[in-house]
């Protein structure tokens, strides 16, 4: 009978999943054997006869520029993995085939040099140091171009300079590297990261705050497509001048990803793994129930709840998670075809029991020259299935507050609970009882060609879709407390979002004496279709056995709300059309000009407005190549760059945000009967259009001392016009009382600073560092215009709850302050009965005040952030550290303040912090600017041991082990578990009893590259 039961829910489940593992197995199994034939993966060379392949032997030594030997240079016999490594002295002796043609020589730090072989059969080699090389190619918009070339603030973070530790996401790798970039994550392990750069620029949240992705050159490719493991170098385009050729969607940044493909004539087999423990890092530490039974009895009570037990809750819901990765890729590059594969496995165990996020990725690329090299054919397929156990909410708050002089357990074995008190949960029963899964599956595909037309001409097109699934199945046991009354409540949902995108260009290229031009032209159509999908619920089930996977064994749908039973998403498409064009130019390899003019139309603004113009412009002077610098010894390289440009921002929008809706608005009567009304939901606005983004950037690109030191400095001045908000409106003229309308403005104004250096490089011993701060000052310049208007108190936000306290904002945003600006009560110490007072509009110390003797208190946005890495290595052994952190800004330790309600103490346990608090303070818990706290901190975010292995006897061109420790201290005043709070959308800086803990992590890694 219950296998019947379970067949109906599991049965479409289990085939879509053995589907995307066999299109996955298939994929992999495809691409191996096109490639095994060539031969390139195979560890030595096999002859079909019988005779011994001729060989010869080379020998030789490598140097650095200063002539110190080289210790564990890779010597590999390009095309092949026939190669070596140096010794302490910097000599090697490799045999080769009779056929070999090139000699790749390569080391960590050091610029990649090929010798011909041709007779020779000693090489005496010089490896030039990488730190700057002004010769490398940067992937940006639509092409590549040389690092030299760029008039825009372009950073390129390559694999080896990325974070290293547990990451479910690319953009933690980026945490601290790049100046302007604010990056911000939870412990949690389905969690995903916020990220702002260069400021806050709008009043919408999730994606209209954060950068644009491409990936591969796919724009708005999902950044889970990609395991991190796979990345070869992330580029992050800051400002307006760089970013404007994706027009609408540039306006908060461009973060590039490019994967490992196979280089001219390269073989590869490389396999990283790790296997991880990680422990809560930091905890609040609240009264044990000895300390409670005795913070009570001094004023004669007791707990609410004792049956002599003594219970840490904490511990009791936390766990030592383990965390393993497993990646290998492979590859191979030939005159006419180039491909590759890989395939990622991630499993992440959270620190909070039954939390956990597992990962398959599997991606693969196929190029083909044809028509003798007139046309490349490119194929690119990537799959992804995620699997997430998310905690609720409500957990967090209980952990710290549920009393310890209570048991887990009641005598028969059931959960122990106090039903009089609707806010009171057992945190274990919370973890079994309350169950949310989640599955997100997402496909990505793309096909390219490029055409040589003629010399110097080009033309380039893709096609690309891609698919994201999202699957949600919740059930809450018939004893949840969470769902009190319900006797057992499932959810199930599916919905589905899917992008098809055609974009395609012409390029040409040409040179005439010292002019020096490229023109690209483009045209692009996108199509996103939003939410579809289903949603269905019930509630009072026979049975919790068969959980979420059967919803017809509930009987009471009509006890569950339309909205959880059908869900609120509706079916959206959203249409985009473009045409772009850059013109690029330079005279005399010293004078640079960039010009990028882009055209968008989209379907989601209103019809008056649904075409936008985003120019810029930028120069270049490379002072360093003047002729009056030719005989001075400072600069290795110089330039100045200039730039200005507009983009938008029309990320993260509904499609039908500018058009009338509507919805169910209440109950009417028809011939005495009762029926549901429909009317407007949402004012139509013909006049929407997307926010804009202007900005100008002055930067200096220096290298000295023939690039061992290099670095940037930038000041840019962002603002952000035609903010979108939903103001107030009359009605009539309007059919609703509010309407999404562009109004207000931001500003953005800051400086970066970044410089890197290699202090030392003798013989064995390489020490590198990189040192980047930024600050930026965001400013609300203005909410309101003759038309719409706001309040001139602002817009209060951030309304976070709390005992006694629903409604009461803690944020208001208001003209002439940042976004994250606190507006709390006034805290004026106590009074005769030691109750907090605050401070009334007049100055007079209350008891209780309103919202309108709240104050500006201080600001969420830091002032400097910073990051500061160094690299050293000696021998065979390297070891790296990375310093990170930000200054300057405040946090509202909202939780701090709702454990404090020390007059209840005999219900709700307190933090130590509580025991000089007096007992009859019954004001004791409100938030104020008392529980404002700073949130300066500097962590020592990562640690790295590894030694390279001596394998010469092996054919394996490297392996490495390591250690890693990630979140080894932070240095901070703040109280609350880490000081490093959600920093996304409009009401950042906030603690608010929902915080999963950040971990302290400790990993064993290897690498193996054959």
């Amino acid at each position: 009978m219950k296998n019947e039961l379970l067949k109906s829910g599991f049965q479409n489940e289990s085939i879509r999943n053995a589907l995307i593992r066999i299109k996955l197995t298939i994929a992999l199994f495809l691409a191996l054997l096109i490639t095994v034939p060539a031969g390139s993966l195979v560890a030595a060379t096999v002859n079909s006869t019988d005779e011994e392949p001729q060989v010869k032997e080379v020998a030789g030594s490598v140097k650095d520029n200063q002539g110190l030997p080289l210790q564990g240079v890779s010597v590999v016999v390009k095309g092949t993995t026939a190669g070596t490594i140096t010794g302490s002295d910097g000599q090697f002796r490799l045999s080769i085939p009779s056929g070999a043609k090139t000699l790749v020589f390569s080391f960590i730090g050091m610029k990649t040099q090929e010798m011909q072989i041709e007779n020779q059969t000693t090489f005496n080699v010089v490896l030039l140091e990488e730190s700057y090389l002004v010769d490398e190619v940067v992937v940006v918009g639509y092409g590549k171009t040389a690092k030299k070339d760029l008039t825009g603030a372009v950073t390129v973070v390559e694999a080896r300079d990325m974070n290293k530790g547990v990451y479910s996401s690319p953009t933690e790798m980026l945490q601290g590297k790049v100046p302007g970039l604010n990056i911000t994550r939870s412990g949690d392990p389905s969690g995903s990261a916020s990220i702002t750069l260069r400021g806050p620029s709008t009043l919408r949240t999730g994606a209209a705050m954060e950068p644009f992705y491409v990936i591969d050159g796919v724009p708005g490719a999902s950044i889970d497509a990609v395991a991190p493991d796979d990345i070869v170098s992330i580029n992050i385009m800051r400002d307006a001048s760089s970013t404007a050729i994706y027009g609408s969607r540039a306006a908060n940044g461009i973060i590039m990803i490019t994967t490992r493909r196979a280089k001219n004539d390269e073989s590869y087999l490389i396999y990283n793994g790790y296997a991880a423990i990680e422990k809560v890092s930091n905890r609040i530490e609240m009264l044990s129930a000895g300390e409670l039974r005795d913070y009570l009895s001094a004023v004669n009570k007791v707990p609410l709840d004792d049956d002599g037990s003594s219970i840490n809750w904490q511990d009791e819901v936390m766990r030592t998670g383990i965390s393993h990765n497993h990646n290998i890729s492979f590859g191979h590059s030939s005159e006419k075809s180039r491909y590759s594969a890989s395939a990622n496995y991630l499993q992440n165990q959270g620190i909070i029991k039954t939390s956990s996020m597992d990962r398959l990725t599997g991606r693969i690329s196929i190029e083909q020259q044809a028509l003798n090299d007139r046309i490349t054919l490119g194929f690119n397929l990537s799959s992804t299935e995620t699997n997430q156990h998310v905690i609720r909410d409500e957990l967090f708050a209980n952990m710290l507050k549920y009393l310890p002089t209570i048991g887990i357990y009641n005598p028969d074995g059931t959960y122990f609970q106090n039903t009089q008190n609707s806010n009171y949960h057992n945190p274990v029963a919370i973890l079994d009882n309350d169950i949310d899964d989640r599955k997100i599956n997402n496909m990505l595909t793309n096909a390219t060609i490029k055409v040589n037309i003629l010399k110097g001409l080009t033309y380039d097109a893709s096609i690309s879709y891609q698919n994201t699934e999202i699957k949600r199945n919740v059930y809450d046991k018939q004893a949840s407390t969470l769902k009190i009354g319900s006797n057992g409540f499932a959810l199930r949902s599916e919905y589905a979002n899917r992008k098809k995108l055609f974009e395609n260009y012409l390029t040409y290229e040409n040179n005439f004496g010292q002019h020096q031009f490229k023109i690209l032209a483009g045209y692009s159509w996108q199509q996103d279709k939003l939410d579809d999908g289903f949603q269905a619920a019930n509630s009072n089930f026979v049975t919790d056995d068969l959980l979420y996977n059967n919803l017809s064994l509930g009987s009471s749908p009509d006890k569950v709300t339309n909205a959880e039973r059908f869900g609120t998403a509706t079916i959206q498409t959203l249409r985009t059309i473009s045409v772009y064009s850059r013109l690029n130019y330079q005279y005399a390899n010293r004078y640079l000009l960039q010009a990028t003019i882009r055209r968008d139309g989209s379907s989601a603004f209103g019809v008056n407005n649904r075409w936008g113009t985003f120019p810029a412009v930028s120069l270049g002077w490379r002072i360093s190549n003047e002729s009056f610098m030719e005989n001075q010894k400072l600069f290795s390289d110089l330039k100045l760059r200039v730039g200005y440009g507009i983009s938008g921002n029309s990320l993260g929008f509904d499609p039908m945000i500018a058009r009338m809706k509507y919805g169910l608005t209440g109950v009417t009567y028809i011939n005495g009967v009762q029926v549901q009304s429909i009317g407007v939901t949402q004012n139509e606005n013909p006049d929407l259009k997307w926010e804009s983004t202007s900005m100008a950037n002055i930067g200096i690109d220096f290298a000295f001392l023939k690039g061992r030191i290099s670095g940037t400095i930038e000041v840019y001045d962002k603002q952000t016009n035609d903010l979108i908000w939903y103001y107030p409106v009359k009605v009539p003229p309007y059919l609703y009382p509010y309407l999404w309308a562009n109004v207000g403005e931001i500003s953005n104004r800051g400086i970066e600073f970044q410089v890197d250096a290699t202090p030392v490089q003798k013989n064995k011993f390489r020490w590198t560092t990189s040192f980047n701060i930024s600050s930026n000052k965001n400013q609300v310049k203005s909410l309101s215009n003759e038309q719409f208007e706001t309040p001139e108190t602002g817009i209060r936000t951030a309304a976070i709850g709390g005992k006694g306290q629903s409604g009461n904002p803690t944020q208001v945003i208001k003209e002439g302050y940042p976004l994250g600006t606190f507006f709390l009560r006034q805290w004026a110490g106590r009074d005769e009965s030691d109750v907090s007072l605050f401070y009334a509009a007049n100055g007079e110390k209350l008891r209780v005040v309103t919202v309108d003797d709240f104050v500006i208190s201080g600001s969420a946005q830091p002032k400097l952030l910073f990051g500061w890495s160094n690299s050293i290595s000696y021998g065979n052994f390297d070891l790296s550290f990375f310093f990170r952190g930000v200054a300057g800004n405040k946090i509202l330790n909202g939780t701090l303040a709702a454990l404090n309600d020390v007059n209840y103490a005999a219900s709700n346990n307190i933090p130590r912090f509580s025991l000089g608090e007096p007992i009859g303070d019954i004001n004791s818990f409100y938030y104020s600017d008392r529980f404002l706290e700073s949130g300066t901190y500097v962590r020592l975010d990562n640690a790295t041991l590894g030694y390279t292995l001596d394998l010469r006897s092996v054919r394996m061109k490297s392996a490495r082990i390591y250690l890693t420790s990630n979140n080894l201290f932070v240095i901070t005043k703040y109280r609350g578990v880490d000081p490093e709070i959600n920093m996304g959308g409009i009401e950042p800086g906030i603690d608010n009893n929902n915080f999963y803990p950040k971990t302290r992590s400790f990993m064993l890694g290897i690498n193996l590259n054959f």
